[in-house]
């Protein structure tokens, strides 16, 4: 396990955020702007500090044994992540469920895992496969399913304009792939559509 901890340059990532506010046609000597770009700089490291994790650290050995074989189901884990297409906030729900294979892994472990991925610049369809194959790594699993909704800022905001509109994915695995029995009990489990925010 490596004992190294990435530290950002927020000098340098604040001083291109003022280029960027000064691209606008903003007055960075204004009042509320003074400390903006140090403050973007910052907000930008904490969303993206999933590039400095990984999968060994964030499960930090929380695998045990277990004999049972039913469905592990950790639904409504909120996450926020960037589009790596505009850099805008995407957001939402994902439904993480897995056939045990002797072992389970800490509740807690699944959503910070689910985390680790959103801090990243993404698309909501590789977030999707992400999430399953690190479960699928970590506990060796019958099967695996994760389903996301999602809230797209690049639909809403800008572009096509659509306030209501949400995004659904799922990556399957193994047996809730295969097995159609086993996928339609993951699927009758989770919610029918991403709930409210706010």
């Amino acid at each position: 396990m490596s004992n190294y901890t990435f530290v950002p340059d927020h000098e340098a990532l604040a001083s291109h955020y003022a280029k960027i506010i000064e691209g606008c046609g903003e007055d960075l000597n204004r009042d509320g702007l003074l400390d903006t770009p140090m403050r973007a700089s910052k907000a930008f490291s904490y969303l993206t500090q999933g590039y400095h994790q990984s999968l060994e650290v964030v499960a930090n050995d929380a695998v045990f044994e277990s004999d049972n074989p039913e469905l592990v189901l950790v639904q409504n884990i909120e996450f926020y992540s960037l589009c790596e297409h505009h850099m805008l906030p995407f957001y939402g729900v994902a439904h993480v469920g897995y056939l045990p294979n002797g072992k389970v892994l800490g509740l807690s472990k699944v959503a910070r895992i689910v985390d680790m991925y959103a801090r990243r610049l993404q698309i909501q369809e590789n977030l999707t496969k992400q999430i399953a194959l690190a479960i699928q790594e970590l506990t060796d699993c019958h099967g695996v399913a994760v389903v996301m909704d999602a809230s797209h800022m690049c639909m809403m905001m800008r572009g096509v304009g659509k306030q209501q509109s949400t995004t659904r994915t799922m990556s399957t695995l193994g047996k809730l792939s295969d097995d159609n029995h086993a996928r339609q009990e993951f699927l009758s489990a989770i919610p029918k559509r991403m709930p409210a925010f706010g």
